[in-house]
């Protein structure tokens, strides 16, 4: 697994525990929580346990969300990355599915975007997956335009956590 991906404004690697303090900004914040129906946290030991949780992912896995760094500033602006799904969402399980969290201030600016297309050609051309997935809540409008952007389909609306939402899928065009 490549430990760093880079675009014209992005920087695209594993997140580090020094990663906390923008995890917790990011995860604090009423509003990211908005669309994905989870508390946001409260104190900075919850994002510590996240970062320690998804680089397990790295290890159990071979794949987990990565920290998106603006190469400006060399600031931590969100994460962003593909992930192994093992429950069942959707009537699918075990699949792989792109996702992306931004600091508020950094939404508008099209990075989730150009995080998300990095990590779709990452997917089908060095992982060699066969079908990306993702989901969002179905009333998330500024979501769904991003899984678009990326070349995915909308396939259907299903009941997820109480709350409708939707799912999208992409075939990987060099299979």
């Amino acid at each position: 697994m490549k430990s760093c991906l880079e675009t014209e404004r992005l920087i695209l690697r594993e997140l580090l525990p020094s990663d906390d303090k923008g995890m917790f900004e990011l995860d604090s914040n009423p509003e990211v929580h908005r669309f994905v129906g989870k508390k946001p946290v409260k104190d900075i030991e919850e994002s510590r346990l996240m970062i320690e949780k998804i680089r397990q992912q790295y290890i159990d896995n071979g794949i987990g969300r990565w920290a998106v760094i603006l190469k400006e500033t060399n600031e931590f602006i969100g994460w962003s990355g593909i992930k192994l799904i093992k429950e069942t969402i959707n009537n699918h399980q075990n699949f792989y599915e792109i996702g992306y969290r931004f600091i508020e201030k950094h939404w508008g600016k099209g990075y989730a975007a150009e995080a998300g297309l990095a990590f779709t050609a990452f997917a089908f051309n060095e992982m060699k997956i066969e079908n990306l997935y993702a989901y969002a809540d179905a009333g998330n409008k500024g979501s769904r335009n991003i899984l678009e952007k990326l070349g995915m389909n909308y396939v259907n609306s299903f009941e997820y956590e109480g709350e409708e939402h939707v799912w999208y899928s992409a075939e990987n065009p060099n299979l």
